[in-house]
């Protein structure tokens, strides 16, 4: 794969992803998909499919209603983006639930509640 294919296709990716942020954020009126962020977004060397990972605010527990609202609407999501978005062929969209975000607030919380017991242990050390 050429360099300049390469960057075509992360700028596609990254266009598609403001794009559907926008559209999500302005146009979806389906109260599952309340509080989605867009957070990366993996079209195939074709454009036929793109992975759109999102994370959502709303809780894990939320996470296969958002999921089917995104599916839902995936339909008038593609359609839109046809219009915004210049390339021979609008992607199938894929969406992925993106864990990272919660992973890394539960390795925080992990890492405080350590933190925590470390500064006790040394307290009754020093007593």
């Amino acid at each position: 794969m050429t360099n300049k294919s390469y960057s075509r296709k992360e700028r596609v990716s990254e266009q598609i992803r403001r794009e559907l942020a926008e559209l999500i954020r302005t146009e979806l009126k389906d109260p599952r998909v309340g509080m989605v962020s867009i957070t990366d977004v993996e079209v195939t060397a074709d454009y036929a499919h793109a992975k759109v990972f999102f994370s959502t605010l709303a809780g894990s527990e939320h996470v296969p209603e958002v999921m089917e609202g995104l599916e839902k609407a995936a339909g008038f999501l593609r359609r839109e983006l046809g219009k915004r978005v210049r390339i021979h062929t609008t992607p199938q969209l894929h969406f992925v639930f993106d864990q990272s975000l919660e992973r890394g607030a539960d390795l925080s919380r992990l890492i405080d509640q350590a933190v925590a017991i470390s500064k006790k242990t040394d307290d009754s050390l020093e007593s």
